[in-house]
Order: structure tokens, then C-alpha cells, then sequence
């Protein structure tokens, strides 16, 4: 199984583009130096640094059993992820965020045109609410761990791109968790134009391929 590196959110949304080689999958991320220089703000936001790496599993869920936070089993998860998806709808009915049910996952699409300037990193004003409403929604469902995940189109260079969705993730996580969220609960991974949903041939698909990507999945015990 795949590695999985938990990267914290930044205490700014001024995010540095550093980006450094992570040794256990081999893929590109946000640097401890560029983190590093994201310490400090206070509130809710959340050290800029690399948490912690395992194999074949999640860190986050057992770090987060271990400091009380019970894990869900049977019939529980579906009825607690039930409530947490109608609650996110209610939220995002007319914002032009979508919300997906996959099994016992949620995921939440945020299409850059509403959520950033072009070629920007900075959450628009006008969406800002929006993305408060959600966090106030996940600290609520405290059961959940939270993948936040930036995309791009193919447009512009790779690093450019890796470098830009990464501070597009940040800057999303950081507004979700200054209300009040652990820490713990959040992975953070810019993936560039890596993963696209639609073609890069023509303008409306780079326009879906331009996404910050929320996905809620619920501890299990």
C-alpha cells in the first residue's frame, strides 16, 4: 500500500511555493522550509510542517483514537455520514460547490472559477462564508478525517502547476480549520495537473479540471 504523508495546514494563506521530494512516495509536496515559515499565527491554523509518514495505514486515525476521538463500526457509519451529507447539502444548495456520495465517502468539488482569481491562491471574498459554513459543518462531524486536495489544468508548466494547487489546498484547509477543527483530522496534497476528471483539450473541460477536492471519509473504530 501506498504511503501517506499527512502535510498540516498553514498559519497563512500566503503560502510559499517550496516545494522538496518526499522519500516515501517519491512525489513532490510542500517543503518543511517553506512550512516551517507558516508557524506561528495562532487560532485555529495549524503548523506548516510534516506530520508524520506510515505505511499501509493512516496516521491520523489512530493518533486521533489515542486522544479519545471514538472511531465508528457497522450500521453507525452509514447513519453518521448520512446526517453529515444533508447537513453539506443544505450548506452548499446554491453555491456551486457539488456534493457526491461514494459509499461511506464524501466528496466535495469546488470549482476554481468560484473559489479563486485566475491564477491566484487566495480564497475569493465572496466565498469565504461558504467555506466557514463547511468547516462549522466538519467540526460539528468530528469523526471525520479531511483530505483536501488542489488540481489545475495541463496549462503552464508542471512545477508552476504542482506549486499552485498546493497553495490553493492550504488556503482552502486553513479557512476550514481556524473553526476550530483538530488539527490532526486533515491531509493536505496538491497534485497539480496530475488527476484530471475531464479533457485538457478543450476550455470546458480545463475549467473542471481546475478543482479544490474535499474528501470526508469517517473514523473507524
Amino acid at each position: 500500500m501506498k504511503s501517506k504523508v499527512i502535510v498540516a495546514l498553514a498559519a497563512t494563506l500566503a503560502l510559499s511555493a517550496c516545494t522538496t521530494t518526499n522519500p516515501y512516495t517519491g512525489q513532490s509536496q510542500l517543503s518543511n522550509t517553506a512550512g516551517g515559515g507558516l508557524l506561528g499565527a495562532g487560532g485555529g491554523a495549524v503548523a506548516g510542517a510534516i506530520v508524520g509518514a506510515a505505511v499501509g495505514g493512516d496516521p491520523r486515525v489512530g493518533a486521533l483514537i489515542g486522544a479519545g476521538v471514538g472511531g465508528l463500526t457497522g450500521a453507525a457509519i452509514g447513519n453518521y455520514m448520512d446526517q453529515q451529507e444533508a447537513e453539506l447539502r443544505a450548506q452548499l444548495q446554491g453555491t456551486g460547490v457539488s456534493v457526491t456520495r461514494v459509499g461511506d465517502q464524501i466528496i466535495l468539488n469546488m470549482p476554481s472559477n468560484i473559489t479563486f482569481a485566475t491564477d491566484q491562491s487566495t480564497v475569493q471574498p465572496q466565498f469565504n462564508q461558504t467555506l466557514v459554513s463547511v468547516g462549522l459543518v466538519l467540526k460539528k462531524y468530528n469523526k471525520t478525517i479531511v483530505d483536501v486536495y488542489g488540481h489545475t489544468d495541463s496549462t503552464g508548466g508542471n512545477e508552476h502547476n504542482l506549486a499552485l494547487s498546493q497553495r490553493r489546498a492550504v488556503s482552502v484547509a486553513t479557512i476550514l480549520a481556524n473553526q476550530g477543527i483538530d488539527q490532526r483530522r486533515f491531509y493536505i496534497e496538491g497534485k497539480g495537473s496530475s488527476s484530471p476528471i475531464a479533457s485538457n483539450g478543450t476550455e470546458a473541460g480545463r475549467a473542471q479540471n481546475r478543482r479544490v477536492e474535499i474528501q470526508l471519509s469517517p473514523i473507524r473504530g
